[in-house]
């Protein structure tokens, strides 16, 4: 049995603190800045427009919380800001902490609301539309929220494309593709693959700059349409990628039935997400990540391996495995 103690519990009880921290300084695009050149305490302070009375602190907060270094008095990023904090490079996550800031941040204040009436706090909550109805409604605010999923699907994208054996397999489909991040590694990692994203008319201007981008025209297409009310697009495997948690037990499993339709025998279907462990005390993220899904959706939670292993067992597909990904994230697949 482990000795009582109170640091960890004033840390986490406090750890909006240094969370919003962080996020300001995001919002403030400071690692963007000093990405282009390291700058003293007078020259961040100009340059971001800081109050003298705060600057000090606030910098060397975040020096304390290791996502800045300080020398002879002047700032400069980690390794890690660096490479994911700055707007500049690919490899930028932060369009979710961008998106944690300007909304999330706010609704979390009613998680207590939300744990005792089951009712999502977001937009919705507050007289206004749904979640996706809102973010499909308004051009620029999906193109932030799009860039935010890749920011939070990235490293995972990555390691799905390396881990994958995509050498037995011909075509893919990314359902639910928003920016097209997954479908886009997957091809950049195997030359071979012709890709396919799969999301509502709205995204595809998106989707198609992306992949321009990338240098993938004509390799990956986008084809529109509703994953509720059209059949799946027809290859050789089918992801999903952060798709799932959005939705209710029996949306689930028919997400999962029309995926196993469109695939040909020995085709494979890919889930990924934060997977809970299935003793459920280990992916603290994965949990959290469920309890956002309340905050966000009217009946969407996260989920173990074993969970949706039972599910596409149920669907038909006879071989099933769960592979770690990287982080929090792992993927679930099913064979037909």
């Amino acid at each position: 049995m482990s000795e009582p103690r109170m640091d960890h519990i004033m840390q986490v009880g406090l750890g909006f603190w240094s969370s919003k921290v962080l996020l300001s300084a995001v919002e403030m695009e400071l690692f963007t800045e000093l990405a282009k050149h390291p700058e003293t305490l007078t020259e961040l302070s100009a340059r971001l427009r800081l109050h003298p009375r705060s600057a000090h602190d606030f910098l060397d907060a975040l020096v304390s919380l290791n996502f800045l270094e300080r020398r002879d008095g002047t700032y400069y990023n980690t390794p890690s800001t660096d490479l994911f904090l700055d707007k500049r490079k690919p490899s930028y996550i932060g369009g979710m902490l961008e998106m944690a800031n300007n909304r999330l941040y706010p609704f979390w204040g009613n998680l207590t609301v939300a744990l005792r009436t089951g009712e999502p706090q977001n937009e919705g909550s507050q007289g206004g539309v749904g979640l996706f109805d809102a973010l499909y409604a308004d051009p620029e605010r999906l193109r932030g929220f799009l860039k935010a999923m890749t920011g939070i699907s990235h490293g995972a994208n990555m390691a799905i494309a390396r881990k994958f054996p995509w050498a037995d397999y011909k075509s893919a489909v990314d359902v639910g593709t928003a920016q097209g991040d997954l479908i886009t590694q997957v091809a950049l990692a195997n030359p071979h693959i012709a890709g396919i994203g799969f999301d509502l008319p709205e995204v595809g201007p998106i989707f198609e700059d992306y992949i321009t981008e990338n240098g993938l025209s004509g390799r990956v297409q986008f084809r529109p349409g509703s994953f509720f009310d059209s059949p799946i697009s027809q290859a050789d495997v089918i992801m999903m990628g952060h798709i799932l948690h959005d939705w209710n037990l029996e949306e689930k499993k028919m997400l999962i039935r029309k995926a196993y339709e469109a695939l040909p025998s020995g085709g494979a279907f890919i889930v990924y997400e934060g997977i809970i462990d299935d003793d459920r005390s280990k992916n603290s993220f994965g949990l959290l990540m469920s309890l956002n899904m309340l905050i966000e959706t009217p009946g969407g939670f996260d989920y173990t391996g074993a969970d949706c292993v039972g599910w596409m067992k149920e669907a038909g597909f006879h071989s099933t495995r769960v592979e770690h990904l990287v982080g929090p994230d792992s993927m679930v697949i099913g064979i037909k």
